[in-house]
């Protein structure tokens, strides 16, 4: 039988719509912990993707999870920056180089100015991205970075029937450069090995004849990370997308239907956490 990894891509808490009954609670005040990028349908997905793992685990050779993980201060977090009345931007709000240069925003380190700049420079011209401005989110050691429970629990039991370890990949450690793929960030950073294409990912992915993709979401991180593995890997067709395992982003419907519409077409397969055959 082909060897088949899977491949979940940030099963996060944070971005999870989680009912309250599934949320955490702050220890110090006792507040209800709310996810906060919550992509609506994310629970359902990671749900199915759970059972998916209990059902189909004999099949599954590895797992591989991302995790995003950031920083409060990142240069993609609404403390990075000042508006001319000296507030944070809201979240979801887009950020150019020219109005940075027109002084409509600023980072509020004055001395970091030039370094923005030539990452906003280089992010546009790679074409892919506009700087976006996100709630914070998936703070590392924080309730939101950790993994959805039930794909957690499934994934502690795959290990034991298995014997072997889920392998875990950290993306977005660096607060001055955005890390939506896990195979590299949107503007690798010369001093940081770890925002450079991750070689070692792709070598392991390379041993398998079948690798298939889930998580969260369809429309950025699922997204830029298959878009950069047909890029990088040999065999592209070896990808397989579970698209009842994923969603997108509100207001980015039209970005994940384009995604997918553009895998099936460099030959990807898609299909669903019930209809996959083994």
């Amino acid at each position: 039988m082909p060897k088949t990894c899977l491949l979940i891509i940030d099963p996060q808490n944070d971005f999870c719509d989680l009912p309250p009954s599934w949320r955490g609670r702050d220890p110090l005040t006792g507040a209800e912990i709310a996810p906060a990028l919550p992509v609506p349908g994310a629970h359902a997905d990671l749900l199915r993707l759970a059972d998916f793992v209990r059902r189909r685990s004999a099949a599954l050779d590895q797992v591989v999870i991302t995790l995003d993980s950031h920083q409060r201060w990142d240069i993609a977090h609404p403390g990075f920056w000042a508006g001319p009345d000296g507030a944070s931007p809201a979240p979801f709000t887009p950020i150019a180089a020219a109005q940075v240069r027109a002084g409509e925003f600023l980072p509020r380190d004055a001395a970091a100015l030039g370094r923005v700049l030539a990452y906003l420079d280089a992010l546009e011209a790679a074409g892919r991205y506009t700087l976006m401005v996100w709630p914070v989110h998936c703070e590392v050691g924080s309730w939101g970075h950790g993994v959805h429970a039930a794909l957690r629990a499934a994934c502690d039991d795959w290990e034991l029937r298995r014997h072997r370890a889920t392998w875990h990949v950290f993306k977005g450690l660096n607060p001055w450069t955005e890390h939506y793929s896990a195979l590299q960030a949107e503007v690798p950073d010369a001093d940081d090995a770890h925002t450079g294409l991750n070689r070692e990912l792709l070598r392991r992915l390379e041993g398998f004849q079948r690798i298939l993709v889930a998580g969260e979401a369809g429309s950025h991180c699922v997204k830029s990370t298959v878009e950069h593995l047909v890029q990088h890997l040999p065999r592209p067709q070896d990808l397989t997308l579970l698209s009842d395992a994923m969603s997108p982003v509100t207001g980015f419907e039209g970005q994940q239907q384009a995604f997918f519409d553009a895998m099936r077409a460099a030959g990807l397969q898609i299909s669903t956490t019930q209809t996959w055959d083994a």
